[in-house]
């Protein structure tokens, strides 16, 4: 990339962008108006962490749960404004004039879907800890963990996979 210029290209949201941010942010609202509502119904100690079977394995303070939604609006925040500036991703030496549009659109979107299922993931374990510290429920299990980490991974590697396909 010797002396090409990464262009700034306005490239409108497509639809699955869309509807990934109104489930990632509809995800992220009602996991904190969740919260509010049952706020005075929590016991003063929650699962504040998970082994790997699935278990609780710490409890801590109620108030630990606010530490979701901060880091969660935190995490939408930074990356919201990185999908809004693609010319700054990291791309491979072949990026060039002709297709930066298609490495630009498919690296938002590739941004989008992790950015929103952050949001979901981390309203999963809101509902997890509720579910367990009001007990509704024994959690979600051993398998909680590792679809969510295939789950975090899964638009990585598709995007990675298309990208090799850019000409």
């Amino acid at each position: 990339m010797s002396n090409f210029q990464r262009p700034k290209i306005r490239i409108p949201k497509t639809k699955s962008e869309w509807v990934w941010d109104v489930i990632g942010y509809t995800c992220y609202i009602g996991s904190i108006v969740f919260l509010l509502t049952i706020w005075n119904r929590l016991p003063n100690q929650v699962p504040a962490h998970f082994n790997l079977a699935g278990e609780v394995d710490r409890w801590g303070s109620k108030w630990e749960l606010i530490i979701l939604p901060i880091i969660g609006g935190i995490t939408l925040i930074i990356m919201q404004f990185l999908e809004k500036h693609p010319e700054v991703h990291n791309y491979p030496s072949r990026l060039n004039e002709s297709n930066a549009p298609q490495f630009y659109l498919l690296s938002r979107k590739m941004l989008n879907q992790v950015k929103n299922m952050c949001s979901l993931i981390f309203t999963a374990i809101i509902l997890e800890s509720v579910t367990i510290a009001l007990k509704w429920g024994k959690g979600f299990g051993v398998w909680f963990l590792p679809v969510l980490i295939i789950a975090a991974f899964i638009p990585l590697i598709i995007g990675l996979i298309q990208q090799r396909k850019i000409k």
